[in-house]
């Protein structure tokens, strides 16, 4: 005897079975968690090194080819993509979906271990990072002002708005987009420079020379204590 055969002849029987199966669904749906923005990270973990002054056939042959060479060949990649523009290289790297991002991201910074004596000196420290679905900006405030510079407005929002925003329950991080920072400006004279046989490296590498702050040391006597450092001309 089949199902309908069963219910045809016990309307009673079908009646009950049916109202059963709505009690489970009732209660499944009861308990069942709901979210409006779900929790999910996709498996990308992207790898961005900056060479200062670099251009980008430079950032192209020195820096990306030499990491894509090593990333390429780890288990789990669906897709690898990568630009290279001045001063920056980013690769970017796909895995699969039933491939746990944590671990590929420690693969990831495994292989770039492994070729980082082959990348240029000068290069900063290359920053891996996997890509978070509840990283992204969920607000954006506007400052605007008839009274206030772009720079007074970048100083404002640092030091009254950001540390104020970040002790609210529920806030995760505060990124300040298109600030204004101070900054000198130098016009090289190529004549005079090639005649005293003098080169940018030459005058960058003399700035980040006399420019530092070091520590000193400290002096002491039987009342206090007083720590020196070394200011920059």
């Amino acid at each position: 005897m089949t199902l309908s055969e069963l219910c045809i002849r016990r309307p009673i029987f079908a009646t009950m079975l049916n109202l059963v199966i709505i009690l489970f669904g009732g209660i499944g749906l009861s308990r069942l968690p709901v979210r409006e923005l779900p929790d999910i990270d996709p498996p990308i973990v992207s790898v961005i090194t900056i060479y200062p002054g670099a251009n980008a056939q430079v950032m192209e042959t020195e820096v990306t080819e030499r990491l894509e060479q090593e990333i390429n060949n780890i288990a789990g990649i669906k897709t690898l993509s990568s630009e290279s523009r001045e001063q920056v290289s980013q690769i970017t790297i796909q895995f699969e979906l039933d491939r746990d991002v944590d671990i590929g991201a420690q693969d990831v910074r495994d292989r770039v271990s492994r070729v980082r004596g082959l990348l240029p000196d000068d290069i900063e420290e290359p920053i891996i990072s996997k890509q978070d679905a509840d990283a992204q900006e969920v607000m954006w405030i506007a400052l605007s002002s008839d009274r206030y510079s772009t720079l007074e407005l970048t100083d404002i929002a640092e030091r009254q708005f950001k540390d104020r925003l970040q002790t609210l329950s529920g806030v995760g991080g505060i990124n300040l987009g298109g600030e204004k920072r101070k900054a000198i400006r130098l016009w090289l004279d190529s004549e005079k420079m090639a005649a005293r046989g003098i080169t940018a490296s030459d005058i960058r590498e003399l700035m980040e020379r006399e420019n530092v702050e070091l520590p000193s040391g400290m002096v002491e006597n039987l009342n206090r204590q007083l720590t020196l450092f070394t200011k920059a001309k």
